[in-house]
């Protein structure tokens, strides 16, 4: 049997793999990868991320377009089909993987096409598509295999009328209604999305709040700008049993309701893909989800191999997986890392307006007893918001009533994946260089959304006095 050998071996190309191979490769270290795929990215590229992210757009271009009065003076009325808005994502991601394929080139990382099953901790074996076998032997692993969504057993996902997050982006028409099962990051998304195109939108949460992860207060907003669109929200509710039909879904609940839909949505979890790694030959047990355990360093219970990225759980974001990815490849060759590269990730949820969040909420903030102070800025009142005509949403700044640190930094509004990073700048900034005064002290540009900042620490300021 062909074999080769390397220092590291990485298994999956998303964003954590890529992470991983690209960290390696830099430090001197000779790396290979291994992809299931054909093109190289992972989920985030082809199914995830990027073309959700390029559809969400395409219905806000639409959307602005059809709530213009410019245009409809004009008589223009724009009527695009979902699959029609879906193909914008194409030409980005061709782009997106032939940029991530040149960065393997170029740092001289082989990428190796199949199915990677361990034979012990220091070897794989690839089996490619044609049933080819090679076998790979290295001192370290980082399994970066990502997820993908939960598949109840009682549920028909063959059915033309059930649809997953693999599978929602290959509908070939716009339904009149849609039942989304699951109102974590993605359920919330994708409402936000459907009821832009004016779907009929029922969101079905398994628990009594929205993204419960969230401050309260934002949780607040994104429930009501949903139901102000005319999102449907029903809470505390579970299935009994999903009943697909001819003309659509009937979705049985276990309080007794039923709810009727064109499509069905599944959006509750995701496993990890690790059924086909054979870890029981490295005596790693993943948990009912798929998911493999590992310590802080992202080491598994074999020293020598990692895991990262969803794959691991939490927070599942690709921006995490990434420098995950970097910090174990550091750790592996160095035996140590900077902690501080993994350490206040902010989230990225592109509802429509976006959410991002950094650092704490005020239910942590008041559960720890630590005395702190609140100040907000409302977009409505913003001259950029303004002009933009995107005035829903807030800044809201959490800082110490006597030090003035920042504590926490969440963003509910237009561009807020992007805002976000100028309090992450703040906050990463040792001792007394992380206070509320920058944001007072600091000249914005003027009209701008970043102005939020300053506002927003005034405001807070004047509550203390």
């Amino acid at each position: 049997m062909n074999q080769q050998s390397y220092d590291v071996v990485v298994i999956g190309t998303g964003p954590g793999g890529e992470g991983a191979a690209m960290q390696a490769a830099k430090l001197g270290k000779t790396v290979a990868t291994v992809d299931k795929y054909e093109s190289i990215g992972g989920g985030c590229t082809h199914w995830g991320t990027i073309p959700s992210k390029a559809l969400r757009y395409s219905i806000f271009q639409l959307t602005n377009i059809a709530n213009s009065k410019l245009f409809r003076d004009a008589g223009i009325s724009p009527n695009l089909s979902f699959p029609e808005l879906r193909r914008s994502a194409a030409s980005v991601i061709e782009k997106q993987v032939n940029m991530r394929m040149s960065f393997y080139e170029r740092n001289g990382v082989p990428v190796y096409r199949g199915i990677a099953r361990f034979v012990d901790h220091n070897t794989i074996e690839v089996e490619d598509e044609f049933g080819g076998r090679r076998q790979l032997k290295a001192g370290a692993f980082v399994i970066a295999t990502g997820s993908r969504p939960f598949r109840p057993d009682d549920i028909n996902f063959k059915h033309p009328k059930v649809y997953d997050s693999d599978t929602i982006l290959g509908l070939d028409h716009t339904p009149r209604s849609i039942a989304i099962y699951g109102a974590g990051v993605i359920g919330c998304e994708y409402a936000s999305m459907f009821r832009n195109l004016g779907v009929k939108t029922n969101l079905i949460n398994t628990r009594s709040k929205l993204l419960e992860f969230l401050d309260d207060e934002i949780i607040d907003a994104l429930s009501y700008h949903l139901r102000d669109c005319g999102v449907l929200i029903q809470h505390n509710e579970l299935y009994e049993s999903v009943e697909p039909c001819d003309d659509g879904v009937i979705v049985h609940m276990k309080s007794g309701k039923q709810i009727k839909s064109d499509i069905l949505f599944w959006a509750a979890g995701r496993s990890g893909n690790t059924e086909d790694l054979n870890l029981q030959n490295l005596e790693i047990q993943p948990n009912h989800r798929g998911q493999i355990e590992v310590n802080s360093d992202f080491q598994t219970s074999k020293p020598n191999v990692y895991a990262v990225g969803d794959v691991i759980g939490v927070p599942s974001l690709a921006s995490a997986a990434y420098v995950q990815g970097r910090y174990a490849a550091h750790h592996l060759v160095e035996g140590h890392c900077e902690r501080a590269m993994i350490q206040d990730i902010p989230t990225g949820i592109y509802t429509s307006p976006e959410i991002s969040s950094l650092g704490k909420t005020e239910r942590e903030l008041t559960a720890a007893e630590i005395p702190y102070e609140v100040g907000h800025s409302m977009f409505k009142s913003l001259a950029r918001a303004q002009i933009t005509g995107r005035t829903a949403g807030m800044l809201k700044i959490l800082f110490h009533r006597e030090t003035l640190q920042v504590l926490g930094i969440h963003c509910f509004g237009a561009n807020a994946s992007e805002i976000i990073h100028i309090g992450q700048a703040i906050m990463s900034q040792p001792g007394e260089q992380n206070t509320l005064n920058y944001f007072v002290n600091s000249t914005f540009n003027y009209p701008t959304m970043a102005e939020a900042y300053r506002v927003a620490a005034l405001n807070g300021l004047n509550r203390l006095f």
